[in-house]
């Protein structure tokens, strides 16, 4: 698997109380895993993937370079087609 880069604000955001429990491993899942994804018409990719301890959906966008996460959450909104 090719490592895996992070923007400033995935650093940043990731100290936030909402976020700061999503274990990297779980980012991981997702990005080699996903159960769904999309291209944003800028270009990045959103992925999903079930995390069955926290029993949620994360989501996790990538930047053009299909290597570094910029963003990653629980996605409460998110429904399994």
């Amino acid at each position: 698997m090719q490592k895996l880069k992070f923007t400033n604000y995935f650093l940043h955001t990731r100290q936030r109380p909402d976020r700061k429990d999503i274990k990297m491993q779980w980012i991981e899942q997702v990005y080699r895993f996903p159960e769904h994804q999309e291209i944003q018409t800028d270009g990045r990719k959103r992925m999903w993937g079930y995390i069955k301890e926290a029993d949620k959906y994360l989501r996790i966008v990538i930047l053009e370079d299909n290597k570094t996460i910029h963003n990653a959450f629980f996605d409460r909104d998110f429904k399994k087609n």
